[in-house]
């Protein structure tokens, strides 16, 4: 409610930033680099090679998901390779697992950032965790479908 015995406000005064401390356009903020980053070429591609070995390891150890989904992985290419089926839907049925094992991977990247931030309940730590599990979820569903449309069509038709 206003009435009319107000006073307008006063416009905000603005205080003049000195030319040395005003960025220009083409300059930017320096971003801290990770110790990580500090290789390249050949030594930085090795380096990730170990890292990506180091990362397998620790799912096979840590994560129950990861080492059911493997064992299924390596039956399910056995069996894959083993159907007289095309190269094309050999290849298929097996990148659809390996896919299912990518996704997996991902799911428990999340869970481990998010466990790391912190461990108290909170709404979007769950979202976040959630999502991770329903890429999961559609991505085995998109192995089944996968699996089901090719021995289908080989067997039935």
């Amino acid at each position: 409610m206003s009435t009319s015995s107000q006073q307008p406000e006063a416009p905000e005064k603005q205080t003049e930033i000195p030319p040395q401390n005003v960025m220009k356009a083409t300059q930017t903020t320096p971003q801290a680099i990770s110790e990580f980053k500090s290789k390249s070429g050949l030594k930085r591609i090795f380096s990730a090679f170990f890292y990506s070995l180091d990362g397998l390891q620790a799912a096979w150890r840590q994560e129950h998901a990861f080492r059911q989904e493997l064992i299924l992985v390596v039956i399910g290419s056995i069996i894959a390779l083993l159907l007289p089926v095309s190269a094309f839907e050999k290849l298929l049925m097996i990148a659809v697992l390996v896919l299912m094992l990518i996704v997996e991977l991902l799911n428990s990247a999340i869970e481990a950032v998010v466990d790391r931030v912190s461990l108290e309940r909170h709404a979007l730590s769950k979202n976040a965790k959630d999502f991770g599990s329903a890429a999961v979820l559609l991505t085995f569903l998109l192995a089944v479908a996968t699996w089901a449309v090719i021995l289908v069509d080989r067997f039935y038709y």
